[in-house]
């Protein structure tokens, strides 16, 4: 065999070889890739209108939020359907609702140049112009609008007018789309769309939210949007369209992924739709709260809300706030916060619970048990240390005192009797100096820090956790003074939210431990639970458990015989701790703080030996502190008696 011919066939089976391989590799190897790349190329998915969202219902199964059927007209365009069979349709419609929906002057233009004849409404130059391609279509059909005159559109009959409404939502957005032209159709108009026949157009049913118990805890449960939010770009990334309804605040934001609902799913076919998949229901979402409870709170509230009408100086009073949890685990049975509306002599109300995750307040004498951690764990005071109540002053400062003489005070009475002076002097013992009168003081951010770290062990100054988006932590002072940082010892500087006050007092029941704050007990499909809430350890406060007891045996002293009295029935055994502040607040809201105002804090566990709820109470601005009058309404204390009242008779 001549060598030239044996190096072509060596060639010619080298190519065919390779030839062959390639075959096979797309055959066999990569058939699913490419198969896959085809399928997206020519198959074009449609998802269909909204699926119902999963449910939200109290620990005892009470429906909070649910979902109602709005019967809504869509229309999905046939292939190849003209003009004018738009048209067509579009005028049957207004028929068929008897001109009940309001045209647009400005779409009724685009109308115009549809179903008229406009070209006398440009020039022979710009006709010239446009096929020069010196001016675009867009232009030119700008020119048109801009001269057509109220004469022309009145000259359109009523069947015209009304019409180029449907026509309008029939063409917007991508032509494969389910438009929506009709929402919450009346029986008799929906029977009579779907017995027209009229092409593309259908009936189906759309889901929206509906809240059994009214308002209550509205702003808690939150807001669901018809669209996605300007911030959208996360949400497009996950599937989501830009007409899909979306949680975009409380409860409904944070649990959004298991409670959104799964569309259909319609395979476009000839411009057809084929059904693929069924729509899904979303999950349900299951709470701690107990709606029982919640009510009674709010209702209690309401009623010391329209009672302060009638008391002296409380004409700042505006809002109280009230929440209900399980000390040693953080489950959270209620949360309700209310504000009154005044009109001349009518009363309404508007739900402000999600305020307790957002607003902080001057809570006064409530933090004074992790104002003693601080004594303690720098060894300012020990269990059993005596001061004798007084006044502090320092060197160009005004004297500070407690709200009387209280004498010789130990660590309890101190806590019992909430005792200002003996807070001072630990703050100055833990910055580093003896009290003597007049004295200079120097303090720098290291003494504001040894009490901030310690409160945020308790959950002060801390995010607790709660599963609601955009918590605050409160606000801290951001200058440094001696007199601010005795301020800080007794609540009357940095301020707090109502739920740190919350997981606070849960801190000090569950003997040092701070457990996250919870509001989810579990997510269930089908009747299936597929999450469970898990009580979660945050940290510890970290100093002996001894002076932890004796925190709780202060707390126990407070309820018993000090400043918390009258919060609660002695049968119930509470311990926990009063606090009254005084601030200026902008009555008028004109960007100045005119009125001088107090308010009032109480936070409680019970029983003391087994605790078993936790309540905070906050009533800002209760009483006015400019007037003459001095009488300062008991708002607080009533409200928070009648809670506790409530919670352990029912027992």
């Amino acid at each position: 065999m001549p060598k030239k011919f044996y190096f072509f066939s060596c060639f010619i089976i080298l190519v065919f070889g390779v030839f062959i391989y390639k075959v096979s590799d797309l055959a066999f190897r990569k058939h699913d890739f490419f198969n896959d790349k085809y399928l997206a190329i020519n198959n074009v998915m449609v998802e269909g209108s909204t699926a119902p969202r999963g449910r939200i219902l109290d620990i005892n199964g009470k429906v909070l939020v649910d979902n109602i059927g709005v019967k809504t007209i869509f229309y999905h365009k046939k292939n190849g359907i003209s003009l004018k069979e738009e048209i067509e349709i579009a005028k049957s419609l207004s028929k068929i609702t008897n001109y009940s929906y309001e045209y647009s002057l400005e779409k009724l233009k685009d109308y115009y140049l549809l179903i008229r004849d406009t070209s006398n409404l440009i020039t022979e130059e710009e006709k010239k112009l446009y096929n020069e391609r010196k001016i675009t279509k867009e232009e030119l059909t700008n020119l048109k609008k801009m001269r057509i005159t109220d004469a022309d559109l009145e000259s359109l009959s009523e069947e015209e007018k009304y019409s180029s409404y449907f026509y309008y939502l029939m063409n917007e957005g991508y032509v494969y789309d389910n438009k929506i032209l009709l929402r919450e159709v009346d029986e008799e108009v929906y029977a009579k769309i779907i017995e027209a026949n009229l092409p593309g157009v259908f009936g189906e049913m759309m889901w929206e939210r509906v809240y059994p118990y009214g308002d209550t805890l509205r702003s808690v449960l939150g807001e669901i949007s018809n669209s996605l939010p300007k911030e959208k770009n996360y949400l497009i990334e996950q599937g989501y369209s830009l007409n899909d309804k979306v949680g975009i605040s409380g409860l409904e934001e944070y649990y959004e992924e298991y409670l959104k609902g799964d569309k259909a799913l319609y395979k476009l076919v000839n411009n057809n739709l084929v059904l693929v998949d069924k729509p899904k229901k979303g999950n349900d979402l299951v709470l701690e709260i107990d709606i029982d409870i919640q009510l009674k709170v709010e209702e209690l509230i309401k009623e010391e809300l329209i009672k302060a009408e009638s008391m002296a100086n409380t004409k700042y009073y505006k809002e109280s706030y009230a929440l209900i949890s399980e000390p040693l685990t953080g489950k959270i049975k209620a949360i309700a916060g209310v504000r009154k509306l005044s009109n001349g002599r009518d009363i309404s109300f508007q739900d402000v619970s999600i305020n307790v995750i957002k607003n902080a307040y001057t809570v006064g004498s409530a933090v004074k048990g992790a104002s003693m951690s601080v004594g303690y764990k720098y060894g300012a005071i020990d269990i059993g240390s005596s001061i004798t109540d007084g006044c502090v002053k320092l060197y160009n400062v005004p004297a500070k005192c407690s709200y009387s003489r209280l004498g010789t005070l130990n660590d309890l009475k101190a806590l019992a009797l909430s005792s200002n002076y003996y807070q001072f002097i630990v703050a100055l013992r833990v910055a580093g100096y003896k009290y003597y009168y007049d004295m200079k003081v120097e303090v720098g951010e290291e003494d504001f820090l040894k009490y901030r770290n310690v409160f945020q062990m308790f959950g002060l100054g801390s995010k607790t956790g709660i599963d609601l988006p955009l918590e605050s932590t409160g606000l801290k002072g951001g200058k440094i003074a001696p007199d601010l940082l005795l301020n800080l010892a007794i609540g009357q500087y940095d301020l707090y939210t109502p739920v740190e006050l919350l997981q606070y007092i849960n801190t000090v029941a569950s003997g040092g431990v701070r457990y996250k704050l919870n509001l989810m007990h579990s997510i269930m499909r089908d009747g299936e639970t597929i999450k469970n809430n898990e009580v979660t350890e945050l940290n510890r406060v970290d100093i002996d458990s001894k002076y932890i007891a004796r925190i709780q045996e202060g707390f126990r002293e407070v309820v018993k015989s000090g400043t918390g009295y009258w919060y609660a029935n002695p049968s119930v055994l509470g311990a926990g701790k009063t606090g009254t502040s005084e601030s200026y607040i902008d009555s008028d809201y004109n960007g100045d703080a005119d009125a001088y105002v107090l308010s009032n804090t109480f936070i409680m566990y019970a029983p003391y030996d087994n605790p078993k709820y936790s309540i905070v109470v906050i009533s800002p601005n209760t009483s006015d502190l400019k007037s003459k009058n001095k009488y300062r309404a008991p708002i607080n204390r009533l409200l928070a008696r009648n809670i506790n009242d409530f919670l352990f008779s029912s027992q």
